[in-house]
């Protein structure tokens, strides 16, 4: 699992890098990854519209910030995404906050597609469902944890409507975009900063 760390981290991106990648590809009409459709390119520039808004939108909660300042060993989250997930325009934005506001965490995105070696040991449930947020001990590259791909209210939401109608459909994506809405990002900082804390105790 090391080694597929090692592969990735060469091609890893800022999270400006990312995104200006992506937004060329809009532009072109395409979107990332192996498969090119209408659909995928629909769906990136749905996404570049949204983590435009969600860079406006969110913020780090002030009890947050305090706690991801208070860490004192040094990281790097190593984000497995592409640019047509609509989970990963929602969680992006956020990853992307709270490492800005800690000298301890480092952000690197990885295309899920171009690093298959590491994305098959992060599946979930077998698939390869995304964002996946890894976490690095920066010194050794030692995998400390891991996260994703969506914060539990989000996870309970689809899982609930995939027992009750037998698919996620257009309407169960609609119900999720609300619910990340109305979260406004709290879910997934909760989750990530308990995770961090734990990691140092």
């Amino acid at each position: 699992m090391k080694t597929a760390v090692a592969k990735a981290l060469p091609n890893s991106h800022s999270y400006s890098g990312y995104r200006k990648l992506v937004s060329d590809l809009v532009l072109e009409g395409k979107s990332s990854g192996n498969e090119q459709s209408e659909d995928l390119t629909h769906y990136s520039t749905l996404n570049e519209t949204r983590m435009n808004r969600l860079e406006k939108t969110i913020s780090v909660a002030v009890e947050n910030i305090e706690k991801l300042q208070s860490l004192k060993n040094e990281y790097i989250w190593l984000v497995l995404a592409e640019g047509w997930c609509g989970d990963a325009a929602q969680l992006l934005p956020i990853f992307n906050k709270m490492a800005a506001v800690s000298d301890n965490i480092e952000l690197k995105v990885v295309f899920r597609d171009e690093n298959e070696e590491l994305m098959n040991h992060f599946l979930t449930n077998g698939s390869k469902s995304i964002p996946k947020l890894i976490v690095l001990d920066k010194e050794t590259l030692n995998i400390e944890a891991n996260w994703g791909p969506r914060p539990k209210g989000a996870s309970d939401l689809i899982k609930n409507y995939k027992e009750k109608f037998g698919l996620v459909d257009e309407t169960a994506k609609t119900d999720l975009q609300l619910w990340y809405l109305h979260d406004k990002g709290l879910g997934t900082q909760k989750e990530l900063v308990t995770l961090m804390l734990d990691l140092e105790l």
